[in-house]
C-alpha cells in the first residue's frame, strides 16, 4: 500500500444492496461474512443469528426487489459484488448525501491489525472521514519528546532490550503485548540518542563523552532547544490542521480558521518576531507585525461569523481572539517542560551517582554502593519513565492534536453478526429458507 494512503481514512462509498425479494437470507449471510458493509438500520444491530430476520424485515421492498443502503470501503466492493452475484444481488454505488459524514475506517482495521501508534490518536478522538490520520507522525513526535526528557543511554538501552524481548521471546504470556514492541523500542532508541548527546549512561558516570551539552551545566541552551523543537512540532500541527480544514470545508473555511491558515499565519508572525529580534532587523519586525495583523483580522472574521454576528457575536469573537493569542504563546512555552523534565532526570541520576561514589570503598562497602546504584536507577527509571510518558502524551493532546482536529469522527461499524452455522457458500445458501417465508413487508420504495 502506498504510504500516502496510510495518512487518510479508507475511502468509503455510499451503496445500495439490492437483491431478489426471495433471496434475503443468503444475500445477507454473504454481507455479514464479508464484514464490508455498515447498514443503515432503524434499530441498534445485535450480534446473533436473529439479525438475519431483523435486517431482512427492515429492507425496503419494491415489487420483486428488496434492498438496504449503507457504507462500504471502496476497495472491498469488487469482492463483495463477486460474492453477491450467484444470488442475483449487487452492491450499487450511490451519490453521497450532502452534509452527511461517512464513517471512518483507518488503515489496518479491515484486517483487524490496527497499529499501536494509532492508540495515541484513538484515545483522543475518532479521526473524521475528511481528515488526515496523523498516527505515524504522532508516534514519531511522541518518542522524540520522550527521549529528550528521558535522555540516558543506559536506561534507554534497557527499553530497547525490553521491546526486542517482547517481539522475539517465544513466551505465550507476552502475546498480548506483541504489538507494543516497536513503540517501546522506538522510545528507548530516542532515549539512547539523547543520552549520548548528554553524555549520560546510567547517570553522569563518564562512560560516554558529552557530545552536545550536560543538562545540569547548561540548562539555558537545553530550554532553547526545547522551545525550538516545540516550534517545529507546532508548525507541523498547523500544517496538518490547515490541510484538514481545506479537506473539511474548502479553502475559504481554512483561510479564516484559527487552527487553519489564519492560525498558521499568526504562528509564522511569532517566528518572524523571534528572527527579527535575534537579527536586530527592524524590517523583519515590521513584516512580522503586518503578518500578525492580517492573521488577527482573518481569525476575528472567522470567529465573528461562527458566533452568529451582531454585537454579542463581536464581543464573543474579541474574547476568543485574545484567548487564541494567549493560548498560542502558552502552548509554545509549554514545551519548556521537555527541558525541565530532562533536567529533573539528570538531577536524580546525579544524586544516585554521588551517593554511590560517596560510599564506594574497597572491601565490604562495595556491596551497599552497588545496591545504591541499582536501586537508584530502578526508582529513577520507573518514576521518570512514567512522568516522561505522561508529559509527552499531554503535549501531544493539548498542544498538537487540538490544532489538527476540530470535530469528532464516527467509526465504521460493519454489519457482521455471528450467524453460527450459517454458511456463505452458494450450495449452503440455497438450502437456507427464502425470505418469502418471512412476515410480509408492506413498505415500498419512494
Amino acid at each position: 500500500m502506498p504510504w500516502r494512503e496510510t495518512l487518510s481514512p479508507v475511502r468509503m462509498d455510499r451503496i445500495a444492496l439490492v437483491w431478489p425479494a426471495d433471496a434475503a437470507r443468503p444475500v445477507l449471510t454473504e454481507v455479514a461474512a464479508s464484514a464490508a458493509v455498515e447498514l443503515d438500520l432503524p434499530y441498534e444491530p445485535g450480534n446473533g443469528p436473529e439479525e438475519l430476520d431483523r435486517a431482512a424485515d427492515a429492507a425496503v421492498v419494491h415489487g420483486p426487489v428488496a434492498g438496504l443502503v449503507g457504507w462500504s470501503p471502496s476497495r472491498q466492493l469488487p469482492e463483495l459484488r463477486k460474492a453477491l452475484e450467484p444470488h442475483g444481488a449487487s452492491a450499487v454505488p450511490l451519490r453521497r448525501p450532502r452534509g452527511v459524514q461517512p464513517p471512518t475506517q483507518l488503515t489496518g482495521e479491515e484486517r483487524r491489525r490496527p497499529r499501536l501508534s494509532r492508540l495515541l490518536v484513538d484515545t483522543y478522538t475518532t479521526v473524521p472521514y475528511a481528515d488526515l490520520d496523523p498516527a505515524r507522525i504522532a508516534a514519531v513526535a511522541y518518542v522524540v519528546m520522550f527521549g529528550m526528557m528521558f535522555g540516558d543511554a543506559g536506561q534507554g538501552a534497557l527499553l530497547v532490550i525490553a521491546g526486542l524481548l517482547i517481539r522475539f521471546l517465544p513466551a505465550p504470556w507476552l502475546d498480548r503485548y506483541r504489538k507494543t514492541w516497536l513503540f517501546i523500542t522506538g522510545a528507548g532508541a530516542a532515549a539512547v540518542f539523547f543520552g549520548v548527546l548528554y553524555g549520560e549512561f546510567f547517570g553522569p558516570t563518564h562512560v560516554l563523552p558529552v557530545l552536545w551539552l550536560e543538562p545540569l551545566e547548561e540548562p539555558i541552551p537545553l530550554i532553547v532547544a526545547a522551545l525550538v523543537l516545540g516550534a517545529v512540532l507546532l508548525a507541523g500541527s498547523y500544517a496538518l490542521g490547515s490541510i484538514n480544514r481545506v479537506r473539511e470545508g474548502g479553502w475559504g473555511y481554512a483561510l479564516y480558521a484559527r487552527s487553519g491558515l489564519a492560525g498558521a499565519l499568526l504562528f509564522t508572525a511569532i517566528g518572524l518576531v523571534a528572527w527579527g529580534l535575534l537579527a536586530g532587523s527592524p524590517v523583519i519586525l515590521v513584516a512580522a507585525g503586518t503578518v500578525a495583523l492580517v492573521a488577527l483580522v482573518l481569525i476575528f472574521i472567522g470567529l465573528f461569523v461562527e458566533s452568529g454576528g451582531g454585537p454579542t457575536g463581536g464581543l464573543q469573537a474579541t474574547v476568543e481572539l485574545v484567548d487564541t493569542v494567549v493560548q498560542l504563546a502558552s502552548n509554545l512555552v509549554s514545551f519548556t517542560r521537555l527541558a525541565a523534565f530532562g533536567l529533573t532526570h539528570a538531577a536524580l541520576m546525579m544524586v544516585v551517582w554521588q551517593a554511590t561514589t560517596a560510599i564506594w570503598e574497597p572491601g565490604w562497602r562495595i556491596i551497599p554502593a552497588i545496591l545504591m546504584f541499582v536501586l537508584g536507577n530502578v526508582l529513577t527509571f520507573a518514576l521518570e519513565g512514567l512522568v516522561a510518558g505522561i508529559q509527552a502524551l499531554r503535549l501531544e493532546y493539548y498542544e498538537l492534536f487540538s490544532r489538527v482536529f476540530t470535530e469528532e469522527g464516527r467509526r465504521f461499524r460493519p454489519w457482521a453478526p455471528d450467524l453460527g452455522a450459517a454458511s456463505t457458500s452458494p450450495a449452503a445458501a440455497s438450502a437456507v429458507p427464502a425470505a418469502s417465508a418471512l412476515p410480509p413487508v408492506e413498505r415500498h420504495l419512494p
